[in-house]
């Protein structure tokens, strides 16, 4: 890893880390605050995490600094865990009825797919799911894969802004734009999307809209964020009812209120997140916008090594990609899920490189390559040399 920006992480050098978008990488920097929040916490736990005290003002200013980031008000965002939370929070309070239609895609994260599915069932709602290829030509392709699966019943569309095993940016504007002609509508998992890409709320429309900040914005893990329509923030209620459900919400409504407060948890990695902003921001002479091309670039590169070593096509046009890229693997029909646990765990264990390796649904084995800034070409050329001879 590069000595001048490897120092600001703990990741033990010894590995090349290739794999960013699984769980982040949470900054030295970062880390301090955290443990200074919590030794704030801890010197008064009551004054610190009681919402008549100070927490709620703490946690304002947190959205507060989201909102600049994201362009949305911070009276419609939620801090939440993660974005897997957040999809739960949506499907699990939307009023479905026997025979609506929810549609997926199948490009869609496990864990959110299991959690419609879930909602789904206990109304009698139907899961439809839009089968995007992979290889991919074309935004146009996603968008007409999904839009031909609306129908008069579906009310719901449920779509990655970034999807987590292919790594593509989906256009979702567009899909907004015709999911809401169809009166549909939308919630979109932005989980790798804040850090990655510049994320406008308003100019994207969803209904609702879901992601981590700790993945490409590297706060620490349990963070992010849920930001919900005003129209519809009375309908969404989060996974865990608690004081919030009749607190005096004569100062914030009841959707800041019950998300503000599910019981006795650790706030620390939320309010740990405008550290991570500005440092992020810091390590790029253009800022974020800077870092995101700088990532957007080096992962490009890493791609066309593979690419290239592997003798592999192009599996999506560039416009598609972020900050992951995912390669298919030229390995025979008979490579099965157990054969991509074993290639995963040769690479770490006996080359010392981290990168996820699995099939997709479609049945084609490929891995998944990340770009951070600790990140460098070489490691992917590495990656390359050692694939060509194990595979």
């Amino acid at each position: 890893m590069p000595e001048s920006n490897l120092q600001h992480w703990g990741l033990n050098p010894r590995i090349d880390f290739l794999n960013h978008g699984s769980f982040g990488a949470c900054p030295t920097v970062v880390l301090n605050a955290q443990r200074d929040w919590i030794d704030l916490l801890e010197k008064d736990p009551i004054d610190f995490l009681a919402p008549e005290r100070t927490l709620l003002t703490k946690l304002l200013h947190v959205r507060s600094v989201l909102q600049a980031l994201i362009n949305a008000p911070a009276k419609d965002i939620a801090l939440i865990r993660n974005a897997t939370e957040g999809v739960n929070a949506v499907v699990r309070s939307f009023p479905f009825e026997k025979n609506d239609e929810v549609v997926i895609t199948s490009h869609g994260y496990n864990a959110c797919n299991n959690a419609i599915r879930f909602a789904a069932e206990r109304f009698g709602a139907v899961v439809k799911v839009a089968e995007i290829p992979f290889p991919v030509e074309s935004p146009e392709q996603v968008v007409a894969s999904i839009e031909s699966m609306f129908s008069e019943r579906t009310r719901l569309l449920v779509v990655d802004h970034v999807t987590s095993s292919t790594g593509l940016v989906f256009p979702v504007d567009e899909l907004v734009r015709r999911a809401h002609r169809d009166g549909i509508r939308v919630l979109v998992d932005g989980a790798h999307a804040p850090g990655m890409l510049s994320v406008d709320l308003q100019q994207i429309n969803a209904d609702y809209y879901t992601a981590n900040n700790h993945k490409w914005l590297c706060a620490p893990k349990a963070s992010g964020f849920l930001h919900v329509k005003p129209e519809f923030q009375e309908e969404v209620r989060p996974a865990i009812i608690s004081h919030g459900a009749n607190a005096d919400t004569e100062s914030q409504s009841r959707f800041e209120s019950e998300f503000a407060w599910t019981g006795t948890y650790d706030p620390s990695p939320v309010l740990s997140l405008p550290t991570a902003i500005d440092f992020i921001t810091s390590l790029h002479p253009r800022g974020l916008s800077g870092l995101q091309q700088t990532n957007h670039e080096l992962v490009l590169a890493g791609r066309e090594q593979l690419l290239q070593k592997l003798n592999v096509s192009s599996p999506a046009p560039s416009e598609m990609l972020g900050s992951l890229a995912t390669i298919p693997l030229p390995v025979a029909a008979s490579f099965c899920p157990a054969d991509a646990v074993s290639l995963q765990r040769k690479l770490f264990y006996q080359h010392q490189i981290e990168v996820p390796v699995f099939k997709l649904s479609s049945g084609l084995p490929c891995f998944r390559i990340s770009a951070q800034i600790y990140n460098q070409v070489d490691q992917y050329e590495r990656l390359a040399n050692v694939l060509c001879e194990i595979v």
